[in-house]
């Protein structure tokens, strides 16, 4: 029996074309909340950028941020993970060496390093991410702040350059554009599993939704993976079941399918 969904937001709840979520996904939730089922936010984004949820906020139990590094369950932290401060040094230095830009996600601040116009172009216009503020400096949050997550932009080649330098980190790719790196500690799969222990819940009573890369972990953790239709190839691999688009009723479809609603 599901007691516990866990969904990814860009692409899986939010629709990359409307940035909403179709009311189809927030009348399934709304539905599955009414029945006990607890309802959990499990994303790559720090909780201060997650700016879409309006629809389904008052049936939010908890979430698992920045993959992972964060786990909250009613503000109550469940886990926090880290990146070893050593990776965040080599980090820095590569992003200034190869002259990327990075979003910087702390403790308490999110900031941009070395801004460049790409992080407009994908935050500001693709995923409608407009609550940063780029000219606050990073380096204050860098010297001052436990990095949760980095979120540099660079493709795909140089990514496996760095991540041999970084022991200490994973990284999750759910963009073409950038990936998102945290401890090795933190991942949504094991996000899951510290809020299943937090929660009493066994893994087999969960079920997640995701579409990206960085769903991975947390797909075959949990007891019932489900990828979105419009979902990359490693988050199908992943999945136990393939549901519809988040633009055709993916959520709602998915849990009709498995008798949750």
């Amino acid at each position: 029996m599901i007691k516990s969904l866990f969904f990814d937001i860009d692409g899986t709840l939010v629709s990359f074309k409307t940035h909403e979520i179709p009311q189809s996904t927030v009348n399934a939730i709304a539905q599955a909340k009414a029945k006990g089922v607890g309802i959990y936010i499990s994303t790559g984004r720090p909780l201060s950028i997650i700016n879409n949820l309006k629809a389904i906020e008052p049936y939010i139990d908890g979430y698992i941020t920045t993959n992972g590094a964060l786990c909250l369950v009613e503000g109550t932290t469940v886990c926090c993970n880290p990146i070893p401060e050593q990776d965040v040094k080599t980090l820095i230095h590569d992003a200034d060496v190869n002259d990327y830009t990075v979003l910087v996600v702390g403790e308490k601040d999110v900031r941009l390093y070395n801004p460049k116009p790409i992080f407009h172009e994908v935050f500001y216009q693709q995923l409608n991410v407009t609550t940063i503020d780029t000219t606050l400096p990073a380096m204050p949050v860098i010297q001052t702040q436990r990095i949760l997550q980095f979120t540099p932009f660079f493709p795909e080649s140089h990514e496996a350059q760095l991540m041999e330098q970084l022991p200490g980190c994973v990284s999750g790719r759910w963009h073409p554009a950038f990936t998102d790196i945290t401890a090795r500690e933190a991942d949504k799969g094991k996000g899951l599993m510290a809020m299943a222990h937090y929660l009493g819940l066994d893994p087999s009573e969960t079920m997640a939704f995701g579409d990206g890369g960085n769903d991975v972990a947390i797909l075959r953790q949990a007891g019932i993976g489900v990828a979105m239709g419009n979902a990359g190839t490693e988050a199908r691999l992943a999945a136990d079941y393939v549901t519809t688009s988040v633009d055709d009723d993916g959520v709602l479809n998915a849990l009709k399918y498995f008798h949750v609603i």
